[in-house]
């Protein structure tokens, strides 16, 4: 089967087409390079023996986009990660997120309609919940107002695949996933921001390295026990599996409905100062940090109830917080051996 990844050189898409193609699937990424660089596909190709076909262009592109489909009309399944994803800069910049995280869906959907191509599973988020009133968040939770626009444009996604299944042969899978970190065990993938990163992770790990001068912490006032806010940390090779798991369940037609919804998380809540402990226990750093006033659209705390996933997908997420940071450091650290 040949499989379309969307953002597919991006942090989780490339650690997504590694697990993919180590289960034989032929992979085509999509990708406009926005966030990530071509010698991530030769990185992919060291890890896996094969390098995945690619073709560069913007999926908010509708004639090219179109174009795309028709070439490549015999793809069984498409996994969408292509999106801008931080908070802070969809707070300052909401049009080039509406614009450019729904666009490329619908175009992508218009595709998969005209040329027959039903399967598709999307890359979700937790902050379509919003703050949830209780927690852990289940997939029954009522959604409450988006705190950011980002993750609106998660809440909208959600709509649009939905409304559009209803008239038309589109069978998906909503991957709602909630924060993920770490690298591939052979440090030759993970994750690598272009610009000062708006993910905890690698704030911590170039701060470690030296390559920010010190790590800041958004807000030290939440209800919660230490005061900073609280997520579920899930190690994105975890993550990448779950989608393979998810391509299996489409095209083998074993979903229980049209859409189908699934939290992917470990279930369990991690402040960040206890992530910064943890990186600072596996790295043996001491990391340089400033606490500063919390940054607009984070919520204060989530995690997820990851029953449903676990008992419906076969899928459970098996690294600790600490083999997470430990192979976030290890990718940082190989980074800085080939600068």
């Amino acid at each position: 089967m040949k499989i379309l990844v969307t953002g597919g050189t991006g942090y989780i898409g490339s650690h997504t087409v590694v697990e993919l193609q180590a289960k034989g699937y032929e992979v085509i990424i999509v990708d406009n390079l926005s966030n990530s660089t071509i010698e991530v596909l030769d990185n992919i190709a060291k890890i896996s023996g094969k390098k995945p076909l690619f073709e560069k262009f913007d999926l908010i592109d509708p004639e090219r986009t179109a174009v795309f489909f028709k070439l490549h009309n015999d793809i069984s399944a498409v996994i969408h990660f292509a999106a801008f994803k931080a908070v802070g800069e969809s707070v300052e910049l909401p049009l080039m997120y509406y614009r450019n995280n729904l666009l490329s869906l619908i175009n992508i959907l218009q595709g998969m309609i005209d040329n027959g191509i039903r399967d598709i599973v999307f890359s979700s988020s937790c902050t379509v919940y919003g703050q949830p009133e209780t927690l852990p968040a289940r997939e029954d939770t009522p959604i409450q107002k988006a705190a950011s626009p980002y993750g609106n444009t998660k809440q909208i996604s959600e709509e649009i695949i939905t409304d559009t299944s209803i008239n038309a042969d589109i069978h998906a899978i909503l991957l709602r996933y909630f924060n993920p970190i770490g690298a591939h065990e052979s440090a030759v993938i993970g994750e690598l921001p272009l610009g000062v990163p708006n993910c905890l992770m690698p704030y911590i790990t170039q701060t470690a390295i030296g390559k920010r001068p010190f790590l800041r912490v958004w807000g030290n006032d939440y209800d919660t026990p230490d005061g900073t806010a609280i997520r579920d940390y899930i190690h994105v090779v975890d993550l990448a599996k779950a989608h393979v798991i998810a391509v299996e369940r489409l095209t083998g037609d074993k979903g229980k409905k049209q859409v189908e919804i699934f939290n992917l998380g470990t279930g369990n809540g991690f402040s960040v100062m206890e992530v910064i402990n943890s990186f600072e226990k596996t790295s043996g750093v001491k990391l340089n940090y400033e606490i500063k006033e919390r940054r607009p659209g984070d919520i204060v705390k989530v995690w997820a109830d990851t029953e449903y996933a676990n008992a419906e997908l076969g899928w459970k997420s098996e690294k600790t917080l600490d083999e997470m940071t430990s192979s976030a450091w290890k990718w940082e650290q190989s980074l800085a051996k080939k600068r």
